[in-house]
């Protein structure tokens, strides 16, 4: 006698419930994907097209290379940047990775109040 056994087919139910349940778990590692990962890329991708877009002569910045300069002319996609006294490169606008510009000082604080 062989050791096999019979095979039943199984009754195919085609419950909703059950598929919906099967595909919860894709659903839900999509949406973990998309507000993990592709939304605040997005965010990063439009704040850095404001700043490009917004980049103008004498702002100091930084390139994704790492090269710090000031910006002494603006094109339509190339800024001129000045890294050395008289020592001029021109590089795409894309490649500025930070716009370093000297905020305005704060009002000293010397005065003292507490004096006993």
């Amino acid at each position: 006698m062989l050791f096999a056994t019979p095979a039943y087919a199984q009754t195919a139910t085609g419950g909703t419930s059950e598929t919906l349940m099967t595909l919860f778990p894709l659903i839900l590692l999509f949406g973990l994907f998309y507000f993990m990962i592709l939304r605040p890329q997005q965010k990063r991708m439009k704040q850095h097209k404001a700043m490009v877009e917004a980049l103008k002569r004498g702002d100091k910045v930084i390139t994704n290379s790492g090269i710090l300069g000031k910006i002494t002319k603006v094109t339509d996609d190339e800024v001129d940047l000045e890294i050395a006294k008289d020592v001029n490169i021109k590089i795409l606008k894309a490649y500025v990775a930070e716009v370093r510009n000297k905020p305005t000082p704060a009002p000293a604080n010397d005065t003292k109040t507490d004096k006993k």
